[in-house]
Protein backbone atom coordinates (compact mmCIF):
# COMPACT_ATOMS: atom_id res chain seq x y z
CA UNK A 1 0.00 0.00 0.00
CA UNK A 2 2.83 2.53 0.99
CA UNK A 3 4.51 1.85 -2.80
CA UNK A 4 1.18 2.63 -4.78
CA UNK A 5 0.87 6.35 -2.22
CA UNK A 6 4.33 6.86 -3.29
CA UNK A 7 3.85 5.68 -7.12
CA UNK A 8 0.62 8.29 -6.72
CA UNK A 9 2.88 11.33 -5.24
CA UNK A 10 5.20 10.70 -7.46
CA UNK A 11 3.49 10.17 -10.96
CA UNK A 12 0.62 12.72 -10.26
CA UNK A 13 -0.54 13.34 -14.05
CA UNK A 14 -0.60 9.47 -14.85
CA UNK A 15 -3.29 9.42 -11.74
CA UNK A 16 -4.92 11.77 -13.26
CA UNK A 17 -4.93 10.57 -16.48
CA UNK A 18 -6.09 7.23 -15.40
CA UNK A 19 -9.10 9.23 -14.14
CA UNK A 20 -9.85 11.05 -17.13
CA UNK A 21 -9.66 8.24 -19.41
CA UNK A 22 -12.58 6.35 -17.29
CA UNK A 23 -14.45 9.67 -17.41
CA UNK A 24 -14.01 10.16 -21.58
CA UNK A 25 -15.65 6.52 -21.08
CA UNK A 26 -18.40 7.22 -19.16
CA UNK A 27 -19.44 10.30 -21.48
CA UNK A 28 -18.50 8.07 -24.74
CA UNK A 29 -21.24 5.77 -23.35
CA UNK A 30 -23.41 8.77 -22.75
CA UNK A 31 -22.74 9.67 -27.12
CA UNK A 32 -23.25 6.18 -28.20
CA UNK A 33 -26.79 6.04 -26.29
CA UNK A 34 -27.36 9.67 -27.63
CA UNK A 35 -26.62 9.05 -30.99
CA UNK A 36 -28.22 5.44 -31.13
CA UNK A 37 -31.35 6.14 -28.98
CA UNK A 38 -34.97 6.73 -30.89
CA UNK A 39 -36.50 9.81 -30.87
CA UNK A 40 -39.02 8.99 -28.29
CA UNK A 41 -36.40 7.36 -25.73
CA UNK A 42 -33.62 10.02 -25.66
CA UNK A 43 -35.16 12.37 -23.38
CA UNK A 44 -32.17 14.06 -22.24
CA UNK A 45 -29.67 13.07 -24.61
CA UNK A 46 -28.44 15.48 -27.19
CA UNK A 47 -30.84 15.70 -30.19
CA UNK A 48 -30.30 18.71 -31.73
CA UNK A 49 -27.40 19.17 -34.88
CA UNK A 50 -25.09 21.44 -32.77
CA UNK A 51 -25.40 19.43 -29.66
CA UNK A 52 -23.84 16.21 -31.45
CA UNK A 53 -21.33 18.30 -33.08
CA UNK A 54 -19.91 19.74 -29.90
CA UNK A 55 -20.48 16.42 -27.78
CA UNK A 56 -16.99 15.33 -28.95
CA UNK A 57 -14.88 18.24 -28.49
CA UNK A 58 -16.55 19.07 -25.19
CA UNK A 59 -16.06 15.29 -23.82
CA UNK A 60 -12.27 15.12 -25.11
CA UNK A 61 -12.08 19.25 -23.31
CA UNK A 62 -13.50 17.84 -20.26
CA UNK A 63 -10.53 14.86 -19.91
CA UNK A 64 -8.18 17.07 -20.73
CA UNK A 65 -8.86 19.45 -17.89
CA UNK A 66 -8.76 16.03 -15.23
CA UNK A 67 -5.61 14.77 -16.97
CA UNK A 68 -3.77 18.32 -16.77
CA UNK A 69 -5.60 19.86 -13.54
CA UNK A 70 -2.39 19.89 -11.29
CA UNK A 71 0.35 20.22 -13.85
CA UNK A 72 -1.66 23.71 -15.16
CA UNK A 73 -4.80 24.30 -12.76
CA UNK A 74 -5.12 28.00 -14.14
CA UNK A 75 -4.99 27.22 -17.92
CA UNK A 76 -7.49 24.19 -17.02
CA UNK A 77 -9.52 26.57 -15.23
CA UNK A 78 -9.66 28.76 -18.41
CA UNK A 79 -10.47 25.64 -20.52
CA UNK A 80 -13.16 24.73 -18.25
CA UNK A 81 -14.58 27.52 -18.15
CA UNK A 82 -14.57 28.08 -22.33
CA UNK A 83 -16.00 24.32 -22.35
CA UNK A 84 -18.84 25.32 -20.25
CA UNK A 85 -19.63 28.34 -22.26
CA UNK A 86 -19.75 26.38 -25.18
CA UNK A 87 -21.94 23.75 -24.25
CA UNK A 88 -24.47 26.06 -22.96
CA UNK A 89 -24.23 28.16 -26.79
CA UNK A 90 -24.72 24.65 -28.53
CA UNK A 91 -27.22 23.58 -26.03
CA UNK A 92 -25.82 20.72 -24.85
CA UNK A 93 -27.47 19.66 -21.91
CA UNK A 94 -25.66 18.12 -18.99
CA UNK A 95 -23.73 14.78 -19.01
CA UNK A 96 -21.32 12.79 -17.09
CA UNK A 97 -17.54 14.51 -18.15
CA UNK A 98 -19.60 17.63 -16.69
CA UNK A 99 -18.10 16.39 -13.43
CA UNK A 100 -14.90 17.48 -14.29
CA UNK A 101 -16.21 21.21 -13.22
CA UNK A 102 -16.07 19.45 -9.67
CA UNK A 103 -12.68 18.43 -10.05
CA UNK A 104 -10.94 21.60 -11.38
CA UNK A 105 -12.82 23.60 -8.53
CA UNK A 106 -11.48 21.43 -6.47
CA UNK A 107 -7.81 21.83 -7.60
CA UNK A 108 -7.73 25.77 -8.18
CA UNK A 109 -9.07 26.02 -4.43
CA UNK A 110 -6.14 23.67 -3.28
CA UNK A 111 -3.63 25.79 -4.91
CA UNK A 112 -1.99 29.16 -3.63
CA UNK A 113 -3.30 31.11 -6.83
CA UNK A 114 -6.16 33.70 -4.95
CA UNK A 115 -7.50 35.06 -8.09
CA UNK A 116 -8.12 31.02 -9.85
CA UNK A 117 -9.77 30.15 -6.43
CA UNK A 118 -12.10 33.30 -6.63
CA UNK A 119 -12.75 32.52 -10.26
CA UNK A 120 -13.68 29.13 -9.44
CA UNK A 121 -15.85 29.91 -6.05
CA UNK A 122 -17.79 32.50 -8.20
CA UNK A 123 -18.21 29.85 -10.79
CA UNK A 124 -19.51 27.74 -8.17
CA UNK A 125 -22.17 29.94 -7.35
CA UNK A 126 -23.38 30.58 -11.06
CA UNK A 127 -23.33 27.58 -12.72
CA UNK A 128 -25.92 25.55 -11.11
CA UNK A 129 -28.49 28.41 -11.66
CA UNK A 130 -27.01 28.78 -15.13
CA UNK A 131 -27.64 24.91 -15.89
CA UNK A 132 -31.23 25.27 -14.42
CA UNK A 133 -31.98 28.48 -16.29
CA UNK A 134 -31.19 26.75 -19.85
CA UNK A 135 -31.74 23.20 -19.54
CA UNK A 136 -34.90 23.68 -16.94
CA UNK A 137 -36.80 20.40 -15.74
CA UNK A 138 -39.94 20.30 -16.92
CA UNK A 139 -41.54 17.65 -14.53
CA UNK A 140 -40.56 19.87 -11.37
CA UNK A 141 -42.33 22.37 -9.90
CA UNK A 142 -41.23 25.56 -8.83
CA UNK A 143 -39.84 24.37 -5.62
CA UNK A 144 -38.34 21.17 -6.91
CA UNK A 145 -36.18 23.64 -9.24
CA UNK A 146 -35.28 25.71 -6.32
CA UNK A 147 -34.05 22.47 -3.75
CA UNK A 148 -32.59 21.35 -7.17
CA UNK A 149 -30.72 24.32 -8.07
CA UNK A 150 -29.34 25.35 -4.13
CA UNK A 151 -28.81 21.31 -3.90
CA UNK A 152 -26.47 21.74 -7.11
CA UNK A 153 -25.16 24.54 -5.62
CA UNK A 154 -23.88 23.50 -2.42
CA UNK A 155 -22.29 20.51 -4.02
CA UNK A 156 -19.58 22.58 -6.16
CA UNK A 157 -19.39 24.97 -3.11
CA UNK A 158 -18.41 21.78 -1.06
CA UNK A 159 -15.93 20.97 -3.55
CA UNK A 160 -14.79 24.40 -3.19
CA UNK A 161 -14.34 24.52 0.35
CA UNK A 162 -12.68 20.93 0.19
CA UNK A 163 -9.78 22.67 -1.50
CA UNK A 164 -9.40 25.38 0.34
CA UNK A 165 -9.02 23.36 3.68
CA UNK A 166 -6.37 21.09 2.15
CA UNK A 167 -4.64 24.48 0.71
CA UNK A 168 -5.01 25.79 4.23
CA UNK A 169 -3.34 22.03 5.61
CA UNK A 170 -0.84 22.37 3.15
CA UNK A 171 0.17 25.96 4.28
CA UNK A 172 0.13 24.90 7.20
CA UNK A 173 2.46 21.83 6.92
CA UNK A 174 4.55 24.28 4.89
CA UNK A 175 5.05 26.33 8.19
CA UNK A 176 5.59 23.95 10.50
CA UNK A 177 8.25 21.99 7.97
CA UNK A 178 10.24 25.63 7.86
CA UNK A 179 10.02 26.34 11.71
CA UNK A 180 11.48 22.47 11.87
CA UNK A 181 13.98 23.49 9.33
CA UNK A 182 14.75 27.19 11.03
CA UNK A 183 15.04 25.39 14.73
CA UNK A 184 17.46 23.19 13.24
CA UNK A 185 19.69 25.84 12.02
CA UNK A 186 19.34 27.88 15.14
CA UNK A 187 20.19 24.54 17.05
CA UNK A 188 23.15 23.78 14.92
CA UNK A 189 24.08 28.08 15.52
CA UNK A 190 23.80 27.42 19.14
CA UNK A 191 26.07 24.39 18.80
CA UNK A 192 28.92 25.86 16.95
CA UNK A 193 28.84 28.88 19.60
CA UNK A 194 28.65 26.56 22.36
CA UNK A 195 32.02 24.78 20.50
CA UNK A 196 33.41 27.93 19.96
CA UNK A 197 33.00 29.35 23.58
CA UNK A 198 34.02 26.11 25.18
CA UNK A 199 37.34 25.98 22.81
CA UNK A 200 37.52 29.64 23.77
CA UNK A 201 37.01 28.79 27.94
CA UNK A 202 39.39 25.55 27.50
CA UNK A 203 42.18 27.97 26.47
CA UNK A 204 42.15 30.49 28.74
CA UNK A 205 41.79 28.03 31.43
CA UNK A 206 44.75 26.00 29.67
CA UNK A 207 46.87 29.96 29.47
CA UNK A 208 46.50 30.69 32.91
CA UNK A 209 47.50 27.31 34.27
CA UNK A 210 50.44 26.93 31.84
CA UNK A 211 51.92 30.09 31.48
CA UNK A 212 52.00 31.21 34.81
CA UNK A 213 53.70 27.89 36.03
CA UNK A 214 55.55 27.59 33.10
CA UNK A 215 56.96 31.12 33.41
CA UNK A 216 57.76 30.00 36.79
CA UNK A 217 59.92 27.30 35.68
CA UNK A 218 61.28 29.13 33.06
CA UNK A 219 63.13 31.71 35.29
CA UNK A 220 64.10 29.89 37.77
CA UNK A 221 66.01 27.19 35.51
CA UNK A 222 67.58 30.32 33.80
CA UNK A 223 68.97 31.58 37.46
CA UNK A 224 69.80 28.16 38.42
CA UNK A 225 72.07 27.66 35.63
CA UNK A 226 73.39 30.71 36.48
CA UNK A 227 74.46 30.62 39.55
CA UNK A 228 75.13 26.49 39.52
CA UNK A 229 78.99 26.60 39.60
CA UNK A 230 78.95 30.03 42.28
CA UNK A 231 76.11 29.25 44.34
CA UNK A 232 75.36 25.77 44.48
CA UNK A 233 72.84 26.51 47.36
CA UNK A 234 70.98 28.70 45.72
CA UNK A 235 70.53 26.50 42.48
CA UNK A 236 69.30 23.87 44.50
CA UNK A 237 66.62 26.18 46.05
CA UNK A 238 65.67 27.15 42.33
CA UNK A 239 65.93 23.41 41.42
CA UNK A 240 62.91 22.99 44.77
CA UNK A 241 61.33 25.59 43.15
CA UNK A 242 60.79 24.21 39.90
CA UNK A 243 59.94 20.86 41.20
CA UNK A 244 57.32 22.42 43.30
CA UNK A 245 55.56 24.38 40.49
CA UNK A 246 55.73 21.48 38.27
CA UNK A 247 53.60 19.62 40.91
CA UNK A 248 51.18 21.98 41.43
CA UNK A 249 50.71 23.01 37.32
CA UNK A 250 50.24 18.78 37.56
CA UNK A 251 47.82 19.54 39.62
CA UNK A 252 45.79 22.31 38.09
CA UNK A 253 46.12 20.38 34.96
CA UNK A 254 44.52 17.10 36.40
CA UNK A 255 41.67 19.20 37.91
CA UNK A 256 40.89 21.01 34.69
CA UNK A 257 41.16 18.05 32.72
CA UNK A 258 38.70 16.35 35.74
CA UNK A 259 35.69 18.54 34.85
CA UNK A 260 36.11 18.61 30.92
CA UNK A 261 35.98 14.83 31.20
CA UNK A 262 33.20 14.84 33.87
CA UNK A 263 29.69 14.34 32.08
CA UNK A 264 27.98 16.34 34.62
CA UNK A 265 30.26 19.54 34.25
CA UNK A 266 32.59 18.79 36.36
CA UNK A 267 30.26 18.40 38.91
CA UNK A 268 30.60 15.54 42.06
CA UNK A 269 28.70 14.75 44.88
CA UNK A 270 26.76 16.95 46.32
CA UNK A 271 26.22 18.83 43.61
CA UNK A 272 29.66 21.22 44.08
CA UNK A 273 31.90 21.73 41.35
CA UNK A 274 35.43 20.11 41.37
CA UNK A 275 37.70 23.88 43.29
CA UNK A 276 38.81 26.18 41.70
CA UNK A 277 41.29 29.21 43.01
CA UNK A 278 40.10 32.15 44.09
CA UNK A 279 40.72 35.00 46.40
CA UNK A 280 41.83 33.23 49.21
CA UNK A 281 44.79 31.39 47.17
CA UNK A 282 45.97 34.41 46.07
CA UNK A 283 47.98 35.14 49.02
CA UNK A 284 49.65 31.71 47.98
CA UNK A 285 50.32 32.86 44.52
CA UNK A 286 52.17 36.14 45.77
CA UNK A 287 53.95 34.02 48.13
CA UNK A 288 54.71 31.51 45.35
CA UNK A 289 55.97 34.59 43.26
CA UNK A 290 58.04 36.02 46.05
CA UNK A 291 59.52 32.95 46.28
CA UNK A 292 61.20 33.09 42.65
CA UNK A 293 62.43 36.31 43.25
CA UNK A 294 59.67 38.87 42.54
CA UNK A 295 59.14 41.69 45.07
CA UNK A 296 55.33 41.73 45.54
CA UNK A 297 53.52 43.83 47.56
CA UNK A 298 50.17 42.74 48.49
CA UNK A 299 46.86 44.15 50.39
CA UNK A 300 43.40 43.81 50.97
CA UNK A 301 41.21 47.16 51.47
CA UNK A 302 37.88 46.55 53.37
CA UNK A 303 35.82 43.96 54.87
CA UNK A 304 36.12 40.47 52.85
CA UNK A 305 32.76 39.16 52.63
CA UNK A 306 31.47 36.17 50.21
CA UNK A 307 31.80 36.38 46.67
CA UNK A 308 30.50 34.74 43.61
CA UNK A 309 32.81 31.87 42.26
CA UNK A 310 33.03 33.20 39.08
CA UNK A 311 34.31 36.22 40.15
CA UNK A 312 36.57 34.80 42.49
CA UNK A 313 38.05 32.81 39.71
CA UNK A 314 38.02 35.83 37.53
CA UNK A 315 40.13 38.01 40.56
CA UNK A 316 43.21 35.46 41.03
CA UNK A 317 43.22 34.66 37.14
CA UNK A 318 43.64 38.40 36.85
CA UNK A 319 46.61 38.71 39.47
CA UNK A 320 48.07 35.57 38.15
CA UNK A 321 49.07 36.97 34.65
CA UNK A 322 49.37 40.43 35.83
CA UNK A 323 52.71 38.83 37.79
CA UNK A 324 53.48 36.61 35.37
CA UNK A 325 53.70 39.59 32.46
CA UNK A 326 55.32 41.15 35.23
CA UNK A 327 58.47 38.60 35.69
CA UNK A 328 58.04 38.19 31.63
CA UNK A 329 58.42 41.55 30.65
CA UNK A 330 59.46 43.94 33.93
CA UNK A 331 62.93 43.32 33.35
CA UNK A 332 65.36 43.39 36.31
CA UNK A 333 65.08 44.47 40.06
CA UNK A 334 61.02 45.46 39.04
CA UNK A 335 58.26 45.28 41.78
CA UNK A 336 54.64 44.60 41.56
CA UNK A 337 51.87 46.00 43.74
CA UNK A 338 48.47 43.61 44.18
CA UNK A 339 45.61 45.15 45.53
CA UNK A 340 42.03 43.96 46.10
CA UNK A 341 39.35 46.34 47.08
CA UNK A 342 36.01 44.84 48.50
CA UNK A 343 32.69 47.44 48.08
CA UNK A 344 29.41 46.36 48.71
CA UNK A 345 28.25 45.82 45.03
CA UNK A 346 31.98 45.53 43.73
CA UNK A 347 35.33 43.76 44.02
CA UNK A 348 38.01 45.73 42.47
CA UNK A 349 41.40 44.22 41.29
CA UNK A 350 44.52 46.36 40.74
CA UNK A 351 48.05 44.84 39.52
CA UNK A 352 50.91 47.32 38.17
CA UNK A 353 54.74 47.00 38.51
CA UNK A 354 57.41 49.93 37.89
CA UNK A 355 59.41 48.10 35.46
CA UNK A 356 59.73 48.94 32.16
CA UNK A 357 56.32 47.34 30.87
CA UNK A 358 55.44 45.71 27.71
CA UNK A 359 55.48 46.54 24.17
CA UNK A 360 52.65 48.16 22.53
CA UNK A 361 52.48 45.20 20.17
CA UNK A 362 52.76 42.28 23.18
CA UNK A 363 48.85 43.85 24.87
CA UNK A 364 47.44 45.16 21.83
CA UNK A 365 47.86 42.99 19.37
CA UNK A 366 47.86 39.49 20.46
CA UNK A 367 51.77 39.36 21.22
CA UNK A 368 54.61 39.51 19.07
CA UNK A 369 53.27 36.48 16.68
CA UNK A 370 49.43 37.48 17.09
CA UNK A 371 48.71 34.49 19.13
CA UNK A 372 48.63 35.52 23.00
CA UNK A 373 45.67 34.85 24.95
CA UNK A 374 46.62 36.34 27.94
CA UNK A 375 45.14 40.12 28.12
CA UNK A 376 42.87 38.37 25.37
CA UNK A 377 41.32 35.77 28.20
CA UNK A 378 41.75 38.51 30.90
CA UNK A 379 39.09 40.82 29.06
CA UNK A 380 37.07 37.40 28.22
CA UNK A 381 37.06 36.43 31.83
CA UNK A 382 36.00 40.22 32.85
CA UNK A 383 33.19 40.42 30.31
CA UNK A 384 31.86 37.00 31.63
CA UNK A 385 31.11 38.46 34.79
CA UNK A 386 29.82 41.57 33.40
CA UNK A 387 32.90 44.18 34.96
CA UNK A 388 35.59 46.42 33.30
CA UNK A 389 38.81 45.89 32.53
CA UNK A 390 41.91 48.71 31.84
CA UNK A 391 44.85 47.68 31.15
CA UNK A 392 48.53 49.42 29.89
CA UNK A 393 51.68 51.52 30.32
CA UNK A 394 50.98 53.58 33.74
CA UNK A 395 52.40 56.97 34.27
CA UNK A 396 55.66 56.71 35.33
CA UNK A 397 56.96 54.01 34.02
CA UNK A 398 55.52 50.27 34.61
CA UNK A 399 52.33 48.68 33.18
CA UNK A 400 48.73 48.93 35.10
CA UNK A 401 45.80 46.66 35.35
CA UNK A 402 42.62 47.65 36.72
CA UNK A 403 39.34 45.20 37.00
CA UNK A 404 36.41 46.12 38.00
CA UNK A 405 34.03 43.33 39.20
CA UNK A 406 30.62 43.19 39.94
CA UNK A 407 28.79 40.81 42.22
CA UNK A 408 25.19 40.78 41.26
CA UNK A 409 24.42 38.59 38.62
CA UNK A 410 27.92 37.39 38.41
CA UNK A 411 27.02 34.21 38.19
Amino acid sequence: MNRLYDFIRRHPTSVDSLWAAFLLMLSSVWILASLTAPPEASEGLAQGRWEKIAIVPVSLALSVVVALRRRAPEKMLLLATGTGLAQVVTDLSPFPGDFAFLVIIFTVASRHTRWASRFALAGALLSPTISQLRWPNEHADLTGKIFGTLFLTLVFVMAWVLGDSLRTRRAYYSQLEERARRLEKEREARAKVAVAAERARIARELHDVVAHNVSVMVVQADGGAYVLDSAPEQARMALQTISGTGRQALAEMRRLLGVLRSEDGGKRDGGEYVPQPGVEQIAELVEQVRGAGLTVDFAVEGTPHPLPSSVELTAYRIVQEALTNTRKHGGPDVGATVRLRYTDDALSVVAEDDGRGAQRELYEEGGADGLGHGLIGMRERVGMVGGALEAGPRSGGGFRICAALPLRGAD
